[in-house]
């Protein structure tokens, strides 16, 4: 799984400003203690199992001190691994100190995201539904952390508010109803029109719309069942709201076609990585 051009470019942006944040006007302890001149080679291990995702980031990151560092990849963004080695670096002793936290950093929640989002993807196989993210991502870090959703196997929602309709709860105090709402975006957009809806009764009216599709939000398991009964194929329909990896498989099974897990990106705890220079 290759990153393509606009996330290439994304990777040297956080790479950069992660490195600027960390070294400021230098690192102190390595350029007193370690000459200029010193090359060394390390090697990047994932100590737990897990799915990798972040390695154009770390070379990334040690070609940023040092243009000539070379990075032999052991794995691939997307690989379920077992804990040990994915990557070997070769550059100056001094870039490889230095550019070390930051590589660690982003590999590690990256790898975080990607095995979550694996969990939830297994978890829900053969139920014809899929797993998406949301806009709940680290600021500054959406297309990377997206990138890793995918990685580990799901799909990635709207990337932003520009290309994907939703219409909320708030947005529906704005306009008399749902029909309404849905009659100024035909008008407005070519996008398809997917609508917010807390009961049954919203989901008939939206059906009733022309909604292309519905976001079912913290509805019982019984409701989305009706939900999908109601719909009949209509429209596309995803469950959300405080879905964990106890409860996606239940989720999956009422017939919906999407199920958003935000916790995917907001709360998905950093796989244990490290450098072992030799």
């Amino acid at each position: 799984m290759g990153v393509t051009l606009d996330l290439a470019e994304e990777v040297r942006s956080v790479v950069a400003a992660a490195l600027a944040e960390d070294i400021g006007t230098g690192d102190v302890t390595t350029e007193a203690v370690v000459p200029a001149e010193a090359r060394s080679r390390a090697t990047v291990v994932l100590r737990e199992p897990g799915v990798v995702c972040g390695l154009d980031a770390v070379g990334a990151a040690f070609a940023a001190l040092d243009p000539g560092a070379r990075l032999e990849r052991l794995a691939a963004d997307g690989d379920l691994v077992e804990a040990g080695p994915v990557a070997r670096v070769e550059a100056t002793a001094r870039a490889i100190l230095t550019a070390e936290r930051t590589a660690l950093n982003i590999l590690g929640r990256l790898s975080g995201i990607a095995t979550a989002t694996r969990r939830h993807v297994d978890a829900i196989a053969g139920t014809g539904a899929v797993v998406l993210d949301t806009r709940k991502t680290t600021p500054g870090l959406r297309r990377l952390e997206k990138h890793a959703v995918r990685c580990g196997g799901g799909v990635n929602h709207r990337f932003g508010l520009a290309d994907g309709v939703l219409v909320k709860d708030n947005h529906l105090l704005a306009v008399p109803s749902i029909a309404e709402a849905v009659k100024r975006l035909r008008a407005s957009t070519a996008l398809p029109i997917k609508v917010e809806c807390d009961t049954l009764d919203q989901v008939d009216e939206a059906l009733a719309a022309g909604a292309d599709a519905l976001l079912l939000d913290n509805m019982t398991l019984a409701d989305l069942r009706e939900a999908v009964r109601r719909s009949s194929g209509r429209a596309r329909l995803e469950a959300s709201g405080g879905i964990t990896l106890d409860t996606i498989r239940q989720v999956a099974e009422t017939g919906v076609d999407e199920i958003s897990v935000g916790a995917l990106t907001h709360s998905s705890r950093s796989l244990d990585v490290s450098l072992e220079v030799s």
